[in-house]
């Protein structure tokens, strides 16, 4: 007998076919109704007692509702609001005070401080560079602003001795410090202090000369750091005028610099004062009777109060 080739024929069972796109149709509307019923929770919370009851007996009569009651049975307080007869007298505008809005602003810029703050807090425990100079870093909120301040210590000093010249750390003190002042929009006062010995340095050249320069010296850093050059809005030099610990007035504490965050009331003070070139009588009694530098020697830290 020949031998025949054995043909092997496969069945392939199964297999549902192609379906088409009935069932996202079908999907689509699920999630119209989810949508819905969302938005329906969503109404309901936000309603009044006396809303949710309009609605109810809305549903309940529709049309008895419509002929006998208001044009717009179901308002959640954003409609217009309109008069139908001379019988009828509209509801009074929501008026907002001034005072309502500068006491809310004011509030916002609180949380805004303290939320800066505590970010600082957060940059000093992470950073390398400031765990490091943590001792000569002090942060308080006064009624300026948020203040930082970067004082001297017993062989560290922040500069030269008798000079502006900045000291390579006390410049990457400054770098960190840079990136969260440089995020916010407030306004930034920069302050140079000195203690109490004498500079003898050069004729003429005094504490006064050289706490402005060290202040200048800290605005220029900030600013090669990423601070805005418009974000800088004062800079002074105060000498040994308001030490901070007066016990001592030769104690390294009392070299240091000062950074303040302006709070606007602080910066509108600040541009008032300074925005006129000459000034009347009235104005210069007035500027002669501010107490701001009764203001930064009451705002000083104790130094019994601080933990080194």
């Amino acid at each position: 007998m020949e031998d025949r080739p054995i043909v092997v024929k496969r069945v392939k069972k199964g297999g549902g076919g192609h379906h088409g796109g009935a069932w996202k149709v079908a999907f689509a509307d699920f999630a119209m109704a989810l949508m819905a019923f969302f938005l329906v929770m969503w109404v309901t919370q936000q309603a009044s007692p006396e809303q949710k009851e309009s609605i109810r007996q809305y549903f309940q009569d529709p049309i008895g509702f419509e002929e006998g009651g208001a044009p717009e049975p179901i308002d959640l307080g954003e409609g217009a609001q309109v008069a139908d007869g001379p019988g009828e007298t509209a509801p009074e505008e929501l008026r907002i005070d001034d005072d309502d809005v500068r006491d809310m602003a004011d509030s916002m810029e609180r949380r805004e401080t303290q939320q800066l703050m505590q970010e600082l807090d957060e940059k000093m425990s992470e950073s390398e560079t400031l765990q490091e100079f943590k001792d000569q870093l002090l942060i308080d909120i006064t009624d300026e602003g948020l203040r930082i301040q970067i004082v001297d210590r017993s062989q560290r000093p922040m500069f030269d001795s008798g000079s502006s010249d900045m000291k390579y750390y006390s410049e990457d003190i400054l770098f960190e410090l840079a990136q969260p002042l440089s995020g916010v929009s407030n306004k930034l006062s920069i302050t140079g202090h000195t203690d109490s010995t004498p500079f003898g340095g050069r004729p003429g050249y005094t504490n006064w000369e050289l706490s402005a320069d060290r202040a200048n010296t800290a605005r220029r850093t900030l600013v090669e750091a990423g601070v805005d050059e418009q974000q800088i809005g004062r800079v002074v030099g105060l000498a040994d005028s308001v030490l901070f610990d007066q016990d001592n007035p030769e104690a390294p504490v009392n070299r240091r610099i000062s950074i303040i965050v302006l709070s606007e009331s602080a910066r509108e003070a600040m541009e008032e004062r300074e925005a006129a070139d000459t000034a009347d009588d009235e104005t210069e009694q007035t500027l002669g009777d501010d107490d701001w530098m009764e203001r930064v020697e009451e705002q000083q830290v104790d130094e019994g109060e601080v933990s080194w």
